[in-house]
């Protein structure tokens, strides 16, 4: 109870309450704007949040991360467009609700859903903050350099498809993070005697360049599209009501949330898809799914707003983000030398505390603001992609030039800029290259202060806990191998069922064909026997 009244204590101040209402608002604005995404606005908003408290600036960021899957859900329910990448699966069953004249219950749906997947993780996380006070101190160097590499494997692996380019991604990021002074010696490295290269690349050079830029790039370059906003009528809060008649898929998609949430590169996509296919599995009637269901809606809504509470585990535990958003923030951390591992749930369990008690209070205020002021909020899908895309380079050049006052990091952000455009045309993911830098920096430290107490490979591996997380490492890779493995074998007998499909078509086609033209031959023959015995009968 002394934990929860310090916490309540951090969060009573004036500049806490409009960090918390400003992330709220802004988030819930920035996700209704298809196009733009929390990571676009917390990478704009990075620079700024440097010169706050911490418990400020990651208010202000946690308030972007959490509130605006909650936007999101408006034109992915109104006009079929996924304000966020998230919301994609809200589009699924939320769109066709309106399609037949239902926009009011479905979006008052996706509140609710939201708002019980928000409320379900930051309390189970509350009550699992003693736990994780405890587990923590057992986490030495090799074993963050262990959950490190596990975290980067997990977000290489979670690209089905292109875990080969997302691996050599994560390995550019890493690279990356090695330009400038070493940690230890301080030595110069790779900077080719540039002496812009000397202080090493801004992580937050690099994340404005590839999410922010890039995105007003394509902003740019895409044409401004016209949009019929379908009008709202009657009021919002009948499905609070219609989310108690669903108790089971609320809580099961919850929990799903959660426990993905905590795992580093699984994050809302997994967590979607699992409470998705198990809501329709066990629903009476799953042929609604995808036409309107409103269990489906519930499902997508409840798991995808209960993960960023749980991504906070292994950020504050371990000082491991788990994805782009996360990473981050931990920046926010190191700025104001507030270092998240064992030692923060030992000594700072307060401000752990505050932060959950934030994110509690953030979804209260979203959803008061959604269900005041969604009639007005609808009309921000119509604002011009152009426009955008303008608003988004000029902050974005604005906040790289006050990180250092430095023209030079405003070439480095064009630079990747552009390169983030090129991967967004290609389909291919950026985030590795963030989390790349960050978990790269992490397990250099981490290797070379453990590698004083290893003199032997199994050194490594002789404490409990990292001898878990090695043989969880191996149990990933070898699962990697086999699915891609049977994925090839899957390939194979495809082409060859093709292959023995085409060749049989082939065959049949030829004997069809000498069918016809003996018929044909045989026909025209005849015609020509009959034209020869009139030709004799007329002579």
């Amino acid at each position: 109870m002394d934990l929860i009244l310090s916490a309540i204590e951090i969060l009573m101040r004036w500049d806490v309450a409009l960090a918390l209402l400003a992330g709220s608002v802004g988030g819930v604005l920035i996700g209704a704007i298809p196009g733009v995404g929390p990571a676009v606005a917390i990478a704009i908003l990075l620079p700024a949040t440097f010169s706050m408290d911490p418990i400020v600036g990651l208010t202000v960021l946690l308030g972007i991360y959490g509130s605006s899957m909650y936007g999101g859900a408006i034109p992915a329910i109104l006009i079929n467009t996924p304000g966020t990448a998230v919301n994609a699966l809200t589009t699924y069953d939320g769109y066709p609700m309106t399609a037949r004249g239902e926009p009011r219950r479905a979006l008052s749906l996706a509140y609710s859903a939201s708002f019980f997947g928000g409320i379900f993780s930051v309390i189970c996380l509350i009550l699992f903050a003693p736990v994780l006070a405890k587990v923590a101190p057992l986490f030495g160097a090799r074993e963050i350099f262990l959950a490190a590499l596990l975290g980067l494997l997990l977000v290489v692996v979670a690209h089905r498809g292109q875990a080969l380019i997302a691996g050599a991604l994560a390995c550019l990021g890493i690279f990356l993070n090695t330009i400038g002074m070493e940690p230890v010696k301080y030595t110069q490295r790779y900077t080719f005697g540039v002496d812009a290269l000397g202080s090493g690349i801004n992580l937050i050079v690099v994340v404005l360049g590839l999410f922010a830029i890039s995105q007003a790039f394509a902003l740019l370059t895409e044409e401004d599209e016209k949009i019929r906003v379908t009008k709202l009528r009657g009021g919002l809060f009948q499905g609070l009501r219609e989310l108690a008649r669903h108790p089971r898929v609320a809580s099961v998609s919850a929990g799903f949330g959660v426990v993905m949430g905590m795992v580093p590169g699984v994050g809302e996509f997994t967590a979607q898809f699992m409470s998705y296919t198990y809501a329709q599995k066990t629903s009476k009637r799953p042929q609604d799914f995808g036409n309107g269901s409103s269990e489906g809606l519930i499902a997508a809504e409840a798991a995808n707003n209960a993960v960023p509470a749980a991504a906070m585990v292994p950020l504050l535990a371990l000082g491991i983000p788990g994805e782009a958003l996360t990473a981050m923030m931990l920046s926010v951390f190191y700025v104001h030398n507030v270092v998240p591992g064992p030692g923060l749930f030992q000594n700072q369990m307060d401000f752990v505390v505050a932060l959950y008690l934030a994110l509690l209070i953030l979804n209260v205020l979203v959803l008061i603001f959604l269900l005041a002021a969604t009639r007005s909020l609808v009309q921000v899908v119509r604002i011009p992609n152009r426009f955008l895309g303008v608003a988004i380079l000029t902050l974005s050049f604005v906040g790289v030039y006050s990180l250092r006052n430095s023209a030079s990091d405003c070439l480095i952000a064009a630079g990747f800029g552009l390169f983030g455009f090129v991967l967004k045309r290609l389909h291919l993911p950026a985030v590795p290259i963030i989390l790349g830098m960050v978990l790269g920096g992490i397990m250099e430290v981490k290797l070379r202060a453990a590698m004083a107490r290893v003199k032997t490979p199994f050194d490594f591996i002789d404490r409990p806990v990292a001898f878990v997380l090695f043989t969880i490492i191996i149990l990933v890779l070898v699962t990697h191998l086999f699915r891609i493995r049977k994925e090839a074998r899957a390939l194979k007998e495809a082409e060859w069922q093709i292959k023995t499909s085409s060749t049989r078509f082939g065959s049949l086609l030829l004997r069809r064909r000498s069918s016809f033209l003996k018929e044909h031959g045989r026909k025209v023959r005849a015609r020509h026997a009959t034209l020869l015995r009139r030709l004799t009968d007329l002579f």
